[in-house]
């Protein structure tokens, strides 16, 4: 990819964001954001979250840990309670859930489990809440939603005074949208109690041996986040931020990594519907093939078929969207 142009940097206010244009000299001007990009709203970023799921493996990746690593982990939670305290961040629509709660059943039988989650969507909420009741082995699980953003939850709990304790907490691909990841992270490791876990999933820097730079969202963040609409709270973080970050905290913890990929070829064929929400999804922006610039258009799609970000199998590209999970101790 060509390098680009020095670029001048101008910003205006719209209705849906503070646009900022990035424009080449006068001889090659091109706009990088402009009034029509915007960032999805919560109902589109559910739908175009729907397509990454039906075309990624990330949900069989988290699967292979649940069946590698999870039973061991869960072995070691509640330290003989009759209950054990569980909290969701971010939660979703629970498909997630419900996995790690079933093996915290297998592994010990007959307790309790109190189950709480933090879940601002309200359509993610209500899917969650469908999941439960059409599910026959919950009966010694209780559930208690809590529409908020984790930021809210946590203004909440603090203004209450009292701090409920939890065995097990995770955070699930949630922490790009929160907007203190490291005091997000201080207050939910702070609401463990004695032997409990705090697991982040979250996505990893871990590349291939030939390949120097980051793996494939990490490589767009770097590259291509100035040019696109800026989210609610849209941070670039991968696995060695978070690891960073709990250094500085001072507490233990252990990482694991697992391979996932995202077939993405249906984003080169023109006019394709589920390509185009691919695109949504990899640019935060709605409608991104058909508001954005040409020239943004290409290279970007350029930069996707890079090695850094994407590997050709079958004839088919897949995105590399390798993931790591981390497992901190109380």
């Amino acid at each position: 990819m060509d390098p680009a142009p020095e670029m001048k940097r101008n910003r205006f206010p719209s209705m849906n964001f503070e646009a900022e244009i990035l424009t080449a000299p006068h001889d090659n001007s091109e706009l990088y954001v402009i009034p029509s990009m915007r960032s999805l709203t919560a109902e589109e970023y559910v739908e175009a979250f729907k397509s990454f799921l039906d075309h990624s493996t990330e949900h069989q990746c988290m699967d292979e840990f649940n069946k590698e690593e999870m039973p061991n982990i869960m072995a070691g939670l509640g330290n003989g309670k009759s209950t054990i305290n569980v909290l969701g961040v971010g939660s979703g629509t629970g498909e997630q859930d419900l996995k790690m709660i079933r093996i915290l059943q297998s592994a010990h039988p007959g307790v309790l489990i109190d189950n709480e989650i933090i879940e601002p969507n309200a359509q993610h909420v209500a899917a969650y809440k469908e999941l439960v009741n059409q599910a026959p082995d919950l009966q010694n699980v209780s559930f208690i939603w809590h529409q908020l953003t984790s930021a809210e939850y946590e203004q909440q709990v603090k203004e209450k005074g009292a701090r409920k304790k939890f065995d097990f907490i995770h955070m699930i691909q949630m922490l790009y949208r929160v907007e203190d990841i490291p005091n997000t992270i201080k207050f939910f490791h702070s609401c463990l109690n004695h032997h409990g876990k705090l697991l982040i999933i979250i996505l990893s820097v871990t590349v291939p041996p030939a390949l120097a730079d980051s793996s494939g969202w990490a490589s767009l963040w770097k590259k291509y986040r100035h040019c696109l609409p800026s989210t609610d709270s849209g941070h670039y973080i991968t696995s060695n931020g978070i690891t960073d970050i709990l250094k500085r905290l001072g507490v233990e913890y252990c990482i694991y990594e697992f391979p996932s990929g995202w077939d993405i070829t249906e984003c080169f064929i023109e006019g394709d519907p589920v390509g185009s929400r691919m695109m949504d999804f990899l640019t935060g922006t709605k409608n991104f093939l058909g508001t954005a610039p040409p020239g943004l258009r290409r290279r970007l799609q350029e930069a996707l078929c890079q090695p850094e970000c994407s590997s050709k199998k079958d004839g088919r590209i897949v995105f590399s969207n390798n993931l790591s999970m981390i497992v901190v101790d109380s």
